[in-house]
C-alpha cells in the first residue's frame, strides 16, 4: 500500500509544523510557499518543496492534486488566495482539506465552499491542554481543528486480538488508523488482516466525539 499524500500550502509556524509532523508520521509531504526563504528551511525534511503562489490554479495542477490524500491550506492572511486554494482543491477532488481561518467570516466562506475542517491555531493550544489533561488512556492528542484530532492510544481491550479488517473502524467508530507503533517501530498502512496485540499503540485520526467515545469505552 502505499504511503499516503498530503500538500501543505503556506509555511508559517503552523504549515511548517503540520508538513513536518505529516512526513515524520510516515507521510509523503509536497510544501508550498512563495518565499524562498521558508523553501529552502524546509527542503531537505519533506519529500519535496516548491516556490509558488499557492492560489494559482496552475500550481494545484503542477503538484498531482488529483492524486493527494489531502491538502492543509496552512495560511489565513490573504483571504482571497485561501479561499481559492480550498476551492481549488474541493474542485479537483481532494478527499480532505484542511484550512485555516484568521475570522468567523472566513470560516463560514470557507465550509461553504467545501473544506473539510477549519482551524484557528491560535485558539486551539488551550483546548488540546486540557484534552490531554482529561485523557488518561491517549499517550497524546493532536488538535486539527475544532471538530477533528489525531491521537495515540493503546490498543482497546476488546479489540486485541481482532484485525482491523474485522474492526472496520471507519464504518463503525468513524475514525481512521494512519499508523500504528509495534516492537518500539512505527507502521505506515499497518496490515488489515494482523491481529492487534494489547501493547501497540494505535495513531487514530477522526472527529473529536468518536474519539471521545472511543475512551469512554476504555473506561467503563
Amino acid at each position: 500500500m502505499k504511503n499516503k499524500q498530503y500538500a501543505v500550502l503556506g509555511l508559517g509556524n503552523f504549515g511548517e509544523s503540520v508538513a513536518l509532523t505529516l512526513q515524520e508520521l510516515g507521510c509523503e509531504v509536497i510544501a508550498v510557499d512563495h518565499n524562498e526563504e521558508r523553501i529552502q528551511r524546509i527542503a531537505d525534511h519533506v519529500s519535496y518543496a516548491m516556490k509558488a503562489e499557492v492560489g494559482d490554479p496552475e500550481v494545484m495542477k503542477a503538484i498531482g492534486a488529483r492524486n493527494l490524500d489531502g491538502v492543509v491550506v496552512a495560511f489565513a492572511e490573504n483571504m482571497e488566495a485561501s479561499i481559492m486554494a480550498t476551492l481549488l482543491s474541493k474542485e479537483i477532488g481532494v478527499p480532505f482539506v484542511l484550512a485555516k481561518a484568521n475570522n468567523e467570516a472566513h470560516e463560514k466562506i470557507l465550509k461553504k465552499i467545501g473544506a473539510d475542517a477549519v482551524i484557528y491555531p491560535e485558539r486551539e493550544t488551550g483546548e488540546r491542554v486540557a484534552k490531554q489533561m482529561l485523557s488518561a488512556n491517549f499517550t497524546d492528542w493532536i488538535t486539527l481543528s475544532r471538530e477533528y484530532s489525531i491521537i495515540e492510544t493503546t490498543t482497546p481491550e476488546d479489540w486485541v486480538g481482532r484485525t482491523l479488517e474485522d474492526l472496520n473502524l471507519r464504518e463503525n467508530f468513524e475514525v481512521t488508523v494512519v499508523g500504528m507503533i509495534r516492537s518500539e517501530e512505527f507502521e505506515i498502512n499497518p496490515d488489515p488482516k494482523a491481529p492487534l496485540e494489547e501493547r501497540a499503540i494505535l495513531i487514530l485520526l477522526g472527529a473529536d466525539d468518536a474519539l471521545k467515545e472511543i475512551r469512554k469505552g476504555e473506561d467503563e
